[in-house]
């Protein structure tokens, strides 16, 4: 009975806090990866232009997410600082908010964004283009974090992770479909 409630006091202490500190601070925070690679047929300009400019990504995003854009600091060029905030359905019908940053640009190569604040306790995305044989390898990596510990590590087993890989299944699909009718 007592390691019961000693093991109850731990988990609310836990919940404290993950409340109370940074991200990364609680030793059961686990950082998921996904690693995506794909081929297109269009020059390394095309592809900095499609990927860079933020209003693309609702053309990307699966219809059923509701994703727009409510805010973008600057102009359309993308740059380092630059704030997006978005509205997203993380789970259906359940409007949330997201702000990244756009923390790194080595145009036409690669940038970073991460969330500044929304559903993860990390999300860090590169977008990394080369040069090769008729067209651009596109390399997208995903870094994240699901908060509540190990609630956030069973919510990743039973459905963040899915979601996360069916989001970018469907923008390899529309990619796909996008670049080759382009051509």
């Amino acid at each position: 009975m007592a390691a019961k409630a000693k093991h109850a006091g731990a988990g609310k202490l836990l919940l404290y806090l993950e409340h109370f500190c940074a991200p990364g601070v609680i030793a059961l925070m686990k950082i998921y990866n996904l690693k995506r690679t794909q081929w297109l047929p269009i020059s390394l300009t095309e592809a900095w232009n499609f990927f860079s400019t933020p209003h693309n990504l609702e053309k990307i995003t699966p219809k059923h997410m509701g994703f727009h854009i409510l805010y973008k600091s600057g102009t359309d060029k993308m740059y380092p600082g630059q704030l997006i905030r978005y509205r997203v359905n993380g789970i259906p019908f359940v409007p949330m908010h997201w702000v990244t940053e756009i923390t790194h640009v080595q145009e036409p190569l690669y940038f970073v964004d991460e969330q500044r604040f929304g559903p993860y306790a990390l999300w860090h995305h590169q977008h990394h283009f080369k040069e090769v044989n008729g067209g651009v390898e596109m390399v997208d990596e995903v870094n994240y974090a699901v908060p509540l510990g190990i609630l956030g590590r069973f919510a990743n087993l039973v459905f963040v992770e899915r979601e996360v890989n069916a989001i970018f299944d469907h923008r390899y699909k529309i990619l796909e479909q996008y670049f080759s009718e382009k051509k």
